[in-house]
């Protein structure tokens, strides 16, 4: 039987116990209390985050891909991280992918049974081709997600590198991780209800994972976006901002780059630091494996 009660985030808080009798204010300020308590919990394994995001750095740069795998909200935080890289660092949507108990459905609607099926992971994974030059990152607030369990076994069994992320202590899915990423965020203000803490220290130990490892990537030139895609009006904005920032240049000349650039950002710095044309600049970005920083170094710009 499964108990409940050895798991942290199914615990009663004592702080409130009686919110339900509060007046507004006061329960918001519970509530409020109880978050702040989050970054807290992610600050204490930063050195297993840095870890990881080496492990997911080193495979995507070899040709590997990176799968978010989980049930409930801690699939959906997954499937919402890995939909934000494509716009914001340009890469295609099959590098980052998130991956759900119960599939599209779920997204929408809860579908809690697909969450006790460790071998439908297994096969949604193998759907996506999953490969020994991947990474997983299993993601579960309890720790104990059948369905996570079975697809980082899964993924162990094919040599992919994998990754444990629950909100427990002494999580079960840790036995099955290269590396478990445990944010102990106790007990919640409602009883279970691990969307609320557990899910908001999952997402920023998920907003770190992509974001590090997209900046090790040589997605990002100084604290710049440098690779954003230019597939609407506001990041058309931004690109033009993006050049302007990182060259100083005016609204009129960061357009003309832009132009020269095909609406690339990155290349459009590089066009307008170094008076390249598109084709130097494309080959100067690939020598430097498309860290900016370090092409304007090798052209002697900086």
């Amino acid at each position: 039987m499964l108990d409940l009660q050895k798991i942290s985030t199914e615990r009663r808080n004592p702080l409130s116990a009686h919110i339900d009798e509060l007046p507004t204010l006061e329960m918001v300020k519970i509530v409020n209390g109880e978050d702040q308590k989050v970054a807290l919990a992610v600050e204490k394994i930063l050195p297993e985050i840095a870890r990881a995001v080496d492990i997911i750095t080193d495979r995507l740069a070899r040709g590997g891909r990176l799968f978010y795998l989980g049930a409930g909200t801690s699939g959906r935080l997954g499937i919402l991280d890995a939909s934000e890289c494509p716009p914001t660092y340009g890469v295609e949507p099959e590098l980052v992918q998130g991956v759900i108990a119960g599939g599209i459905p779920a997204i929408f609607k809860a579908q809690e049974g697909a969450e006790d099926n460790p071998e439908l992971a297994a096969q949604d994974l193998a759907e996506r081709g999953f490969g020994k030059g991947d990474v997983l990152v299993g993601i579960a607030a309890s720790g104990r997600t059948p369905y996570v369990i079975g697809g980082l076994q899964y993924a162990r069994k094919l040599g992919a590198a994998t990754i444990a992320l629950a909100c427990s202590a002494n999580a079960a899915i840790e036995e099955y991780a290269d590396i478990a990423l445990l944010p102990v965020t106790g007990a919640e203000v409602v009883t279970g209800s691990t969307r609320m803490k557990a899910g908001t220290a999952q997402k920023l130990v998920l907003n770190m994972l992509s974001t590090v490892t997209m900046i090790k990537l040589g997605k990002v030139y100084g604290n710049l976006m440098v690779d954003v895609k230019t597939s609407n009006a506001k990041l058309e904005e931004r690109a033009k901002n993006i050049v302007m920032e990182a060259t100083g240049c005016s609204r009129e000349e960061s357009i003309a780059a832009l132009s020269e650039a095909r609406g690339n950002a990155k290349l459009a710095i590089f066009i307008h630091l170094t008076g390249a044309d598109f084709a130097a600049g494309q080959a100067a970005l690939a020598r430097a494996d498309g860290h900016l920083a370090q092409a304007l170094r090798q052209e002697g710009t900086v």
